[in-house]
């Protein structure tokens, strides 16, 4: 199950950011794989959509917003889900190298 605690509050000047993301009016398979797609169709489907991300003008709050709710799925921020584990865990050893 998704851990929601992260989410922001249901408050509109918290969200409206996506009433201006370039992907609003693109079909959500673009962003979030279907059911066991791997190897090249992933990739392709994946790029395809950080192309649209490439040119959003919301890029920094989607990309912002996925990092700060752990978003477990899709294209965010031109991020996909991969890369966000990277960053996180990138951040996370960050953190513990530095408390020591």
């Amino acid at each position: 199950m998704t851990e929601i605690s992260r989410l922001p509050k249901p408050v509109a000047s918290v969200w409206e950011w996506q009433q201006s993301g370039a992907c609003r009016e693109l079909p959500t398979e673009m962003f979030f794989h279907p059911d066991g797609e791997r190897g090249p169709r992933r990739r392709n489907r994946e790029n395809a959509a950080k192309a649209v991300c490439a040119s959003c003008p919301v890029i920094a709050a989607c990309r912002a917003h996925a990092l700060s709710v752990q978003e477990p799925y899709g294209i965010w921020g031109g991020l996909s889900e991969d890369d966000r584990l990277s960053i996180l865990g990138h951040q996370e050893s960050d953190s513990f190298s530095t408390a020591s």
